[in-house]
């Protein structure tokens, strides 16, 4: 069975820096998506960052230039690296794997970025 760990989220200040890490268990193919989402308080789940096997990136314009998504396929494991962080960032965030046609969540990691 698939599970997906999220770590790293906290309280940050305004202009800080977190790195998150999601660690993997379970069958995890060669050829798979992983990325990351997030979900603030009355708000849709919203796409952050993803990176794919072949190293494939695409990342939200709202975060470009401030998150790196980085991967390491002998561990299966993702991080995002998160600079510059604005209020607006604040949100759970959340580990995605896609992988043979099926979709697997982890259980969020709250960030909260304070002035």
């Amino acid at each position: 069975q698939v599970q997906l760990v999220e770590s790293g989220g906290g309280p940050v200040q305004v202009g800080g820096s977190l790195r998150l890490s999601c660690t993997t268990s379970g069958t995890i193919f060669a050829i798979n998506r992983m990325g990351w989402y997030r979900q603030a308080p009355g708000q849709q789940r919203e796409l952050v960052a993803i990176i794919e096997n072949t190293w494939r990136t695409i990342t939200a314009d709202s975060v470009k230039g401030r998150f790196t998504i980085s991967r390491d396929n002998t561990k299966k494991t993702i991080d995002l690296q998160m600079n510059s962080l604005k209020p607006e960032d604040t949100a759970v965030y959340y580990c995605y794997l896609h992988q043979e046609g099926v979709d697997y969540w982890g259980q969020g990691t709250q960030v909260t970025v304070s002035s």
